[in-house]
C-alpha cells in the first residue's frame, strides 16, 4: 500500500517537555494549533541528539485514529530538517495562515 503524499504538508514543529516527557508540537503561527499532538519517530525526541526547543521542518498529515482527537502524523522514514531560528522565522512568514 502506498502513501498519498498529497495528504502531507510541511509543518514546523518544536520539541518541548510536558509532564516529564519530550513531545513535539506545531510552532505557533501556522495552520495547526500549537496544542495539537505530533506522532513522530523517537529519534526526534532524543535530547542527546536534539536539545529541547529544537525546531524541525517535517512532512505531516492530520489524522484521527478511530475517531479520537486529531493529531499530526509524521512518517518515520521521511527526511527531517533542523531549522535555525532565522529559517523558522522565514518559514512562518512565508506560510502564515488561519489556525485549524
Amino acid at each position: 500500500m502506498t502513501r498519498d503524499l498529497f495528504e502531507y504538508r510541511e509543518v514546523a514543529v518544536e520539541s518541548l517537555q510536558e509532564g516529564g516527557q519530550v513531545v513535539l508540537r506545531p510552532v505557533n503561527g501556522q495552520a495547526f494549533s500549537s496544542e495539537m499532538r505530533v506522532q513522530c519517530s523517537q529519534r526526534l525526541r532524543d535530547t542527546s541528539a536534539y536539545p529541547l526547543g529544537t525546531s524541525f521542518l517535517v512532512l505531516a498529515k492530520m489524522t484521527d485514529r478511530l475517531g479520537g482527537e486529531p493529531y499530526l502524523y509524521v512518517f518515520h522514514g521521511d527526511p527531517v530538517k533542523v531549522l535555525a531560528p532565522a529559517q523558522l522565522e522565514q518559514f512562518l512568514n512565508d506560510r502564515r495562515r488561519l489556525r485549524i
